[in-house]
Parts: C-alpha cells; structure tokens; sequence
C-alpha cells in the first residue's frame, strides 16, 4: 500500500456509492418466525403506506427503489422483513403531487366523461379555486396530470368530492381496507306530499336502514342513520357501493329528493361554495 507524502493535501474522500445515498423508506418489523412467506414488492410497499402499487411500479422501472441493498426489478416478490428504501427522488415527486377538494354541483360525473356530462375535474380551474383556500400550492397544468376521484358521487348528488394524485390518499379512501367514514345529509320524501316523513315512517325501517339490508346479493356494513330534521335524514357509512343510498332508502319506501356528502374521515365541506375547489391542507387528515 503506498503512503502519503510528507506535507501533502489528504485526499477527498471517494464518493459515497450509490446505495448509501438512498434513504431507507421503511423496515418491516415482522417476526423471525414468518419463515420464507413473501408478498408482490408493489403490494408491500402499498400496505407500509409508502405509495400506490401504480406508483411503486413507475419507481421501479425508474430505479428509485432498493431491496436489501439491491436493484428492485418488477413483480419482485419480497419477503414481509425485507429492507425497502426509496430514493430521494421518488419523496420529491410524492411532495409536488396535490389532493384536491371540490364541492360537486349536480350534473357533473365523479370519473370519465359520460352521455354527455362533464367529469368533475373540470372544476379544477384557476377561476373556481376558493377565494378562501390559504395554500401556498400554485396551480398549474401539471396538477390535472393522473388527478382522479378517490370515491364515487352520483351525479344527482352534491358536495364533497376527493381528487388526487396521491396514491397513499386513494388507498386510504377507497382501499379495500378502508375504515373511513363518509357522512351524508339526505333529504327524502314518504308517501304523501307534505307528510312529515319523520313522524309517518316506521322506526323499523329505520333500523333496517341502520343494519340489515343488502345490494346486489351482499349484505351491506352497519350504518349510522338519524333524523337531522322532519325531512331530512343523516347517513354515516363506511362503504360506497353505487347509488348505495339511493337504493337503501327505495328498499324501505323513501325517495331520496336530494343528497349531499359533508364530511370524509375528519375532513369537512364546510364553507366551500358549490362548484369550487380548494387544495388540502398539509395538517387536514382524513
């Protein structure tokens, strides 16, 4: 090995490889004794919330992520105490994609253009963001790019609507797994013109609306359903089948005359005006 010359500048230190300059996104902290059992990579980086599997997909085609020090390649099964880590890059695209909340007017589909409607993300203007939105986020085109709806809202029906390009916020909103609430005011009619519904319906079909009834041949999850006044009921759900609670309130005799969605998880309509959009706020939570 040769030596330093008397007197001479140290030299720099050789560049540190690649793989130490990927920061490790996550751990798995699964037991020694789950033996050899392993996952998709795409599944596994879904279920630590690290991205979509979409996502995880284009980050490895792009070489932004590593397995145990490694390359990932695609469709790489994994084992569940594998080490994962993403590269910087992947962070700084996740920080520039935005979530989006529009108060949805009647008329309007959730997803695709169809018979002639206007999807909801054609709100997503300049024109109609909020006056009230205090983000620092600028709108830009690039923001349209992969922004969809994160759930379904007929296009009878009114207010909260979830667009996004975070996969993360898909998959907690519409994931298989989902837990998270959506609240809805409803209003309905029964029998005659001008009846007080809440008075002339029976409260055992309330109960039914609460638990018991099912949609095409599965039985529907426990709801919370309460009258908000004589006319108007609430609609507290964990599921989101389609026109769910149009058809629940037919199976038990009311007509639903109008519906609106004000509350996702812990995030609220609130004052957003109809047919206005404002940006999710880095603090707001679903």
């Amino acid at each position: 090995m040769s030596q330093q010359p008397p007197g001479s500048a140290p030299k720099p230190p050789a560049p540190a490889p690649a793989a130490t300059r990927i920061r490790a996104a996550a751990v798995a902290a699964a037991p020694a004794s789950t033996g050899s059992a392993t996952v998709r990579l795409n599944k596994r980086m879904a279920d630590l919330g690290l991205c979509s599997r979409r996502e995880a997909d284009d980050w490895i085609a792009r070489g932004w992520v590593r397995v145990n020090g490694q390359p990932a390649v695609m469709g790489q099964p994994v084992a569940v105490n594998a080490r994962i880590e993403v590269a910087k890059d992947a962070e700084q695209q996740q920080r520039l994609q935005v979530t989006i909340l529009i108060n949805k007017p009647v008329g309007y589909v959730s997803g695709q253009a169809e018979d002639g409607h206007e999807p909801a993300v054609g709100l997503v203007q300049p024109e109609n963001r909020w006056r009230e939105c205090n983000s620092r986020m600028r709108w830009g085109f690039e923001q349209l790019r992969g922004l969809a709806p994160a759930g379904r809202l007929d296009i009878d029906s009114i207010g909260l609507l979830v667009l996004t390009q975070d996969g993360r916020v898909a998959r907690q909103l519409i994931g298989e797994d989902s837990d998270i609430e959506k609240e809805y005011l409803v209003r309905v009619s029964y029998g005659a013109e001008n009846v007080n519904v809440q008075g002339a319906f029976p409260a055992e079909r309330l109960a039914l609306l609460c638990h018991g009834l099912s949609l095409d041949g599965q039985p529907l999850r426990p709801a919370q359903v309460s009258w908000q006044n004589p006319e108007q009921l609430r609609f507290v759900l964990k599921e989101g089948k389609k026109r769910q609670i149009r058809r629940m309130c037919e199976q038990v005799g009311l007509f639903v005359t109008g519906l609106k969605r004000v509350r996702i998880g812990r995030v609220n309509l609130g004052h957003l005006p109809i047919g206005h959009w404002r940006y999710l706020m880095p603090h707001e939570q679903f």
